[in-house]
């Protein structure tokens, strides 16, 4: 049997103003000369707000413009870029892929990451690992690193200001972790992305991470509307990045996170979908593959804050055999969703993807769409 595995940032720091006191917060390491990674908008946005700090700190900053997908070869210009520019410490700013990029650039460089989400819209920003996709989108591979990113900055008024979708995609992904994590607890065979078993402490808190979205996920959502910070913003921006990222490193994973990543090969859905939009599609299907009684509150709170429940919301229909055919195989090829407590079939598996579109089709019915249809608009 494998050891009892917990993986957590040296320090998780999340409040109203925060990134305007980051150089003193990266005062924990020896930096003399940080990088900041961030895409064109956030270089001249949040990323100023990051140099500000580190220079009245007497933190020297170089700015590496991220071009927007966590791919090897962006990951590799990077590197290359930076590796004699005598850099201690890599700043990512942003939201999950400028955030995996730049632990995988550190990495590469053997130098701390510092993780400054800008938005509340998936749990990376606390873990040690990297989801890498081709230059043109598609899930690749996924890179471990050896120790969790030093620090994590999250500023709750900047997600407060951001688009509603953002936050509300990241509840998708967050809810995942609690069933997940509940399955691999149970599975004495299951392993958690470190190659361990789950801790009691992580399965806690992916359990609080659901109770926490349940509770205030839709008042949440309307303080993002309003362009607001408040009680229930900064808990669920907690549950969406540190309980779910913990929960998830070392609770585990199941059949919710494979099915994500396996519609990342459809071109349509990595287009114009966030991965937990389609984390929220692979928790439905997990959920009534275990023909659980807690598939309908969970499509239930979907629908109230807008993430997509059935196919039809999803670009897809019953009737695309060839885009299933392709999602089953990628789904069926992950090692995680072989966690499930029951062997997992092709032919169970779209079974389950057709119980989920029939469960969320009555739950559409009964709440309606216009979470939905507003988070589109």
């Amino acid at each position: 049997m494998p050891p009892l595995v917990m993986a957590a940032p040296q320090r998780y720091i999340q409040g109203p103003g925060v990134i305007s006191r980051i150089g003193r917060y990266i005062g924990i390491i020896n930096v003399k000369r940080a990088a900041i990674l961030a895409s064109r908008r956030a270089i001249v946005a949040e990323g100023a707000r990051v140099t500000e700090s580190l220079h009245s700190n007497h933190i020297e900053s170089v700015d590496c413009i991220f071009d927007g997908e966590c791919s090897l070869p962006e990951i590799e210009k990077h590197v290359a870029a930076l590796k004699d520019k005598n850099i201690d410490c890599l700043i990512a700013v942003g939201g999950g892929k400028p955030v995996d990029a730049g632990k995988s650039i550190a990495w590469r460089l053997d130098i701390p990451v510092v993780i400054v989400p800008t938005l509340a819209s998936n749990d990376a920003p606390c873990s040690a690992l990297s989801v890498l996709y081709t230059p043109e989108g598609a899930s690749d591979v996924v890179e471990f690193y050896p120790t969790s990113p030093t620090l994590v900055v999250i500023d709750t008024d900047i997600v407060a200001d951001a688009n509603e979708r953002y936050l509300v995609a990241g509840m998708g992904d967050a809810m995942a972790t609690w069933y997940e994590a509940r399955v691999c607890l149970n599975n004495l065979d299951a392993r958690t992305p470190l190659g361990a078993r789950p801790t009691i402490a992580a399965c806690a808190m992916a359990e609080i991470c659901a109770h926490t979205l349940f509770e205030h996920g839709e008042a949440a959502a309307k303080s993002v509307v309003a362009n607001q910070n408040g009680t229930a913003l900064e808990k669920v921006v907690e549950a969406n990045t540190l309980l779910s990222g913990i929960g998830f490193e070392s609770g585990g994973l199941a059949l919710a996170h494979p099915m994500a990543l396996a519609y990342t090969q459809i071109d349509e859905l990595h287009t114009n979908y966030l991965h937990g939009e389609m984390v929220a599609m692979g928790t439905m299907v997990q959920l009534a593959m275990e023909q659980s009684g807690d598939a309908k509150k969970v499509a239930q709170f979907f629908a109230r804050v807008g993430l997509p429940i059935h196919l039809g919301q999803f670009s897809m229909s019953p009737q695309d055999t060839n885009k299933l055919d392709i999602i089953i195989e990628s789904a069926m090829a992950n090692a995680n969703s072989h966690q499930m407590p029951m062997v997992v079939t092709e032919d169970l598996l779209l079974r389950a993807i057709m119980d989920a579109h029939e469960l969320g089709l009555r739950i559409a019915e009964e709440i309606g769409d216009e979470a939905y249809q507003r988070l589109r608009a």
